[in-house]
């Protein structure tokens, strides 16, 4: 029986040796978790758009103006760039206006110099989860430290927003990762393992077309599976749309980033020859894309570095889109450089994936 046992381990541990590729992955997520994950949730918060304006008539900023937005503009944690940047409006509509479309996260609002005793009003965005409260103290902090005596009334604009709501958003995105990489790239890989491509090559259908049919169907699988964890997400969140026009920018917003990552998948799978190493790979891309989409964390708080990544992660204008229309109920004039930029991807990535498995077939 010890011989036995000693032969069939020498054999799945010889196996196992035979795949450098898989042992360095088993040993690069681990380090992968500690870097992504570890620098994406819980870091400082910094470079908040803050726009301070003061009521009219505006003729010259007070003294309370001045010394708060001083204040504001040298605040920072330890070692960590300025918590915020300041934009100076003299418009109070102005300001309020780049609130909702997004260009700043908070408007502050100093009384005006014929109404010193009125309070301040202070607006965020509250479909950040985080952001809001830095805001809030830090304005706050602001205040008790230039010494004037203020009240500073807070304005939500979106209502209370719990986490479960802001994470819920990002929860759709994955739901298309996942159904993409396990019914769409493994599936594609075990039909290859069984002969099944190879049949394909008997009948008249053209290769470029076998193609296009996988993209298809997996763009509908992760279509279909987006929607429905959207439609659970409603139902466990509370979440009302507001608006019939923003049911279907939700469902043009799945469908182009299902599109995309779908192709994106099948050119990452027309590169292995196993399910094994496939899985591996896309363990790997789960963890950049989801963890730098915003879905956990707002992307604010990410280091300059990781920052950079968001820049051509799909996910992110996807999460970023999504919370635009469910959250915020925003509409085109919001989202329309999220939806070129998942355009964009998709389209590369549709190319990418037919180039690729195309040459797989040669």
């Amino acid at each position: 029986m010890i011989k036995g046992a000693i032969a069939i381990f020498k054999r799945d541990f010889k196996k196992f040796l035979g795949n450098p590729f898989v042992i360095i992955f088993t040993l690069l997520m681990p380090i992968m978790y500690l870097v992504i994950f570890g620098n994406a949730m819980g870091g400082s918060i910094s470079h908040v758009s803050l726009a301070v304006v003061q009521e009219e008539p505006y003729v010259t900023g007070t003294p309370m103006f001045d010394v708060v937005v001083a204040d504001l503009k040298h605040m920072a944690q330890r070692d960590s760039p300025p918590t915020f940047d300041i934009i100076v409006y003299t418009d109070e509509l102005k300001a309020k206006r780049a609130l909702q479309n997004g260009a700043v996260s908070g408007v502050l609002i100093f009384p005006s110099p014929h109404f010193s005793d009125r309070p301040m009003r202070l607006y965020v965005d509250s479909s950040d989860s985080v952001t809001p409260s830095v805001i809030i103290s830090g304005v706050n902090a602001a205040i008790v430290q230039s010494g004037f005596r203020s009240q500073v009334e807070i304005y939500k604009i979106y209502g209370d927003i719990k986490y479960l709501q802001f994470f819920g958003v990002g929860v759709i995105v994955m739901a298309i990762f996942m159904t993409t990489m396990m019914g769409g790239g493994i599936a594609l890989i075990k039909d290859r393992e069984m002969g099944i491509i190879e049949g394909y090559f008997v009948t008249p259908v053209k290769r470029s077309s076998i193609i296009m049919g996988m993209i298809a169907s997996g763009t509908v699988r992760a279509f279909l599976s987006g929607f429905v964890i959207f439609v659970v997400d409603l139902l466990i969140t509370g979440i009302v749309l507001q608006t019939t026009e923003n049911f279907f920018m939700v469902l043009l917003v799945l469908f182009i980033t299902s599109i995309g990552i779908t192709s994106f998948m099948v050119s990452m799978a027309s590169r292995f020859s196993n399910q094994q190493e496939y899985a591996s790979m896309s363990a790997f891309f789960n963890l950049i894309l989801f963890m730098t989409s915003g879905a956990f964390y707002p992307v604010i708080g990410m280091p300059d570095w990781l920052r950079w990544i968001t820049i051509i992660n799909p996910e992110y204008y996807a999460v970023h889109a999504l919370r635009s229309i469910i959250l915020r109920g925003q509409g085109l004039d919001v989202i329309g450089l999220d939806l070129i930029a998942l355009s964009i991807f998709s389209v590369a990535a549709m190319i990418l994936g037919i180039a690729t498995y195309r040459r797989t077939l040669e």
